[in-house]
């Protein structure tokens, strides 16, 4: 039994809309970020469009005793400065409890007009080491976001140099195949900026990898193997006789999915190929030595994700912080109920290097407990049956899971009703309705199928 901790971090989620911000409260968040979008990353999927719907946002946060952070976090070019402070004073008035904010110009611009407002950094600023934390810190900011690719002890490092300075680090979401979120790709293919918020996560489109050569004029070519292989019998070995392996320091081609044809020359290294996409991080099982260590702040990201997606990840992490801080041991169904949720496979990233076989083994398996696939929201529930908005295929037969901010149940699906009330077996997919007998106090849950 591990002892009681000092103190709680916060549990902050994305929300994109209202209804993402009240989920994501109900099912055990503290805090929410959204982005202005002009100045922000969450140009894309956000109904924080317009001033009132930011005022509602921060008023309803406020009135629950919660935060509720504005991310204005882009770098911004000369054409934005112009109306940056003007666009940023209504925002003020609002009274959001922080900015998130990268660029040292724009910071500098509100700390000269609005000093009295605390500043969050960006993960875009890549703050890696005690130093930059430091640095920040003289600069009057209130909480630095550490980049993504610290390890565990790297971040123990920072707490112990920099014991005054609030830290942040995300525990969970998509990972970038860039150096935390500085990618250009998205503004490559599609001439949307990813620095400008508009990214169209060109990293995690479909790939297929061709082999290539570079001639003497620095052109990029397709080769195929045949070449390959007898170019490789004329290398020289630091092994005697034995050729470098054939995949060794070459040039590749990639050709993406919906662009037949158009071939792409790439890179690869030993560490990898950086235009691929990367696993999504989940750090679930890292949260007991987050909390230990005294981070402020543990961060999810998904600002293009479900509604569904905002209420399990504050439930699950909600019971692990409250774990972790009561001192009781890992709960490994976690790592089971986060696989329900739509991900590109699960690593811890850059938290812990090396693991064992034993302990992936373990991972995996603890993983795979409950696998269970989102299917529907409780729109209204009483006299004992429960209407339900339809997301994804379910049937009679099957065994639902009911995720409530008060508790969530299992239930064998025996029966199930239309709309106006004749049986039918099969709730066939999106934007139908059916009525399940469940519980009134159900009404505004979510509900998966369990695979």
């Amino acid at each position: 039994m591990n002892s009681v901790m000092p103190f709680s971090p916060e549990l902050l989620l994305p929300a994109g809309s209202v209804e993402k911000m009240r989920a994501a409260y109900d099912f055990g968040a503290d805090a929410v970020y959204a982005g202005q979008p002009r100045y922000s990353l969450r140009a894309r999927n956000n109904e924080f469009s317009t001033y009132e719907a930011l005022k509602e946002g921060i008023d309803e946060a406020h009135r629950r005793g919660k935060q509720f952070y504005v991310a204005s976090n882009i770098y911004a070019h000369n054409s934005k400065l112009k109306t940056y402070l003007d666009d940023m004073a209504p925002v003020i008035d609002m009274k959001p409890d922080a900015l998130i904010m990268a660029d040292p110009g724009l910071i500098m611009m509100v700390r000269d007009k609005w000093p009295e407002v605390p500043v969050h950094l960006s993960v875009q600023a890549n703050a890696i080491n005690w130093a930059d934390v430091k640095f920040w810190e003289r600069m009057g900011l209130t909480r630095v976001i550490l980049s993504r690719e610290l390890s565990l002890d790297e971040v123990s490092e920072i707490r112990q140099k920099c014991p005054d300075m609030e830290l942040e680090v995300f525990v969970h979401g998509a990972l970038c195949v860039a150096y935390s979120g500085r990618c250009l790709l998205s503004g490559y293919f599609n001439h949307r900026d990813s620095n400008q918020g508009t990214c169209t996560n060109s990293c995690r489109w479909n790939y297929k990898i061709t082999n290539a050569e570079e001639n003497a004029c620095g052109d990029v070519l397709p080769l195929d193997m045949a070449q390959i292989m007898e170019q490789a019998q004329t290398l020289p070995s630091a092994m005697g006789n034995m050729p470098r392996h054939p995949a060794a320091d070459r040039v590749y081609m990639i050709e993406e999915g919906k662009r037949p044809g158009q071939l792409l020359p790439i890179m690869e290294d030993e560490h990898g190929t950086y235009i691929l996409n990367s696993k999504d991080l989940r750090a679930v099982e890292h949260i007991e030595r987050l909390v230990r260590i005294g981070v402020n702040s543990l961060k999810i990201e998904g600002r293009t994700k479900s509604i569904y997606y905002v209420a399990r990840t504050a439930q699950v992490y909600r019971k692990a912080i409250d774990d972790a801080v009561a001192g009781r041991p890992f709960d490994t169904t976690l790592l089971g109920a986060l696989q329900s949720l739509a991900n590109r496979g699960y690593t811890d990233g850059f938290y812990q290097r090396h693991h064992t076989q034993d302990y992936q083994n373990y991972m995996t398996g603890a993983s795979e407990l409950n696998n269970s696939h989102y299917v529907g929201d409780i729109i209204e529930a009483q006299n004992g049956w429960a209407t339900v908005l339809v997301k994804n295929r379910f049937a009679v037969g099957d065994t639902l899971e009911v995720y409530h901010p008060d508790g969530n149940a299992v239930l064998p699906l025996k029966n199930m009703q239309n709309e106006e009330g004749t049986a039918v077996d099969v709730a066939p997919g999106s934007g139908h309705r059916v009525r399940i007998p469940l519980e009134d106090r159900y009404k505004g849950a979510f509900i998966a199928r369990r695979l």
